[in-house]
């Protein structure tokens, strides 16, 4: 009989590679409490239309890559491919929107449909951070901040880049659009395919296009900066004050659009020449007609999310994981000798009960010799050893395993003494 495999696209994650995503994970929440932000946690299967309504339904995410099928009461229901949207129907839901303000968080996986490669999956896990009730420009500029504080608790704020751009408002995008379809009309015959058939069911995602004939070609187009209110500039040019009174360089990207629909004003991508095709590391915006869009009352918006898969993976290239976050073993407790499990079951205890050290204790017996070979391969700065004589004697023998230090043996009363002077 065949061995079941893995849906192509969802992968595991292994013991050895969980201490990465752990320390990422930690890193991100004690930074998001540092900004008075809360969590939140949504389900991840929601009704197929509020992706539909918020999206937008000539998206690529609602046209292809969803996945979407009917429950056994005939409701079409979908796996979240984002974030967004979860979030405000469960603040709607809840009553936790109107005329109030709202910092959330929230960490799990998404699922699409796309081609699987390196750094990118069908089921992928995000970060996501939502601010709602807040219309002026501080936020956007706090969220980008949060970012680029963590990038350098991360070590990694040398590798990305900082783009940005305004979408500003909808009449405004509405115009530009028109003006954008008739300058590529002209050049249908030489877009790339993906291209001519959003020229005709997404036109604004032509400029996000990798094609590089494409790109060339929209060096002429027109630029939305040109079509932006007073508003949509004020708010731009006040978030711009903002990144460089905070030291946040940047950089003005008049094609950067993001692939959704709902966005609005500020849109941003932390971007990096690290992880080959797949550059894009975090991406966000503001979106202040969505709520109002799923059936809410008029609330402002804006967040980002950041890749989890991505960022594992750039920061295990650029080599800045702290050595500590890969070891999962301090203290490895050997018992050697008929009667001296019991002892070693109460000492692992004692050790763990005062104090926060991991500890590992040889369990399924085996001589001496075979146990030290566990102990050195687990990873353990020390070992305790307790054989026969130390059992009579009342004593614990330490051993360092990762410095040339003597092994001491010393009373249980003194034990954890000297582990904490070890561990210091």
């Amino acid at each position: 009989m065949a061995k079941i495999q893995a849906i192509r696209g969802m992968i595991d994650l292994l013991p050895e590679q969980s201490p990465v995503w752990q320390y990422l994970d930690s890193t991100v929440k004690d930074l998001l409490a540092s900004f008075s932000y809360r969590e939140i946690r949504m389900p991840i299967l929601e009704q197929t239309e509020l992706f539909k309504r918020s999206i937008g339904e000539v998206t690529d995410i609602v046209e292809k890559e969803m996945y979407t099928f009917e429950d056994r009461n005939g409701d079409s229901l979908t796996l979240r491919p984002e974030g967004t949207a979860c979030c405000i129907r469960a603040c709607e839901q809840h009553g936790l929107l109107f005329n109030q303000t709202q910092r959330l968080w929230y960490n799990g996986p998404m699922f699409r449909h796309e081609r699987p490669q390196k750094g990118r999956y069908r089921q992928f896990h995000q970060i996501g951070v939502e601010c709602f009730g807040i219309a002026t420009p501080d936020v956007d500029a706090e969220l980008i901040m949060l970012t680029a504080t963590l990038w350098k608790k991360l070590g990694i704020q040398d590798h990305v880049t900082l783009e940005i751009n305004s979408l500003g408002l909808s009449q405004e995008r509405a115009t530009f659009k028109d003006e954008l379809v008739v300058f590529l009309e002209g050049y249908r015959d030489q877009l790339d395919e993906d291209s001519q058939r959003r020229l005709t069911t997404n036109p604004l995602r032509v400029l996000d296009t990798k094609n590089a004939k494409t790109q060339e070609i929209l060096k002429d187009a027109p630029k939305l900066s040109d079509f932006l209110g007073q508003e949509s500039k004020e708010h731009f040019d006040s978030l711009l004050d903002y990144l460089t009174a905070a030291g946040i360089n940047y950089r003005i990207n008049t094609n950067l659009v993001r692939g959704l629909d709902y966005y609005s004003k500020t849109v941003f991508e932390w971007v990096t020449d690290s992880l080959g095709a797949q550059g894009t590391v975090c991406a966000g915006g503001r979106y202040d007609g969505l709520v109002e869009q799923l059936g809410g009352r008029s609330t402002p918006g804006v967040g980002f999310a950041m890749g989890i898969e991505r960022l594992v993976l750039m920061i295990e290239a650029l080599d800045v994981i702290p050595k500590t976050v890969l070891k999962t073993v301090d203290v490895f407790i050997v018992a050697a000798g008929a009667n001296t499990q019991q002892k070693a079951f109460e000492l692992s205890h004692k050790v763990r009960d005062h104090s926060t050290l991991r500890v590992l204790q040889n369990l399924g017996g085996g001589s001496f010799k075979s146990q030290m070979k566990k102990a050195d391969k687990s990873g353990a700065q020390v070992a305790l050893i307790i054989g026969e004589q130390e059992l009579e004697q009342g004593v614990v023998l330490i051993k360092p395993l990762q410095t040339k230090g003597e092994q001491v043996t010393l009373s249980e009363s003194a034990l954890m003494a000297e582990l904490v002077k070890f561990f210091k």
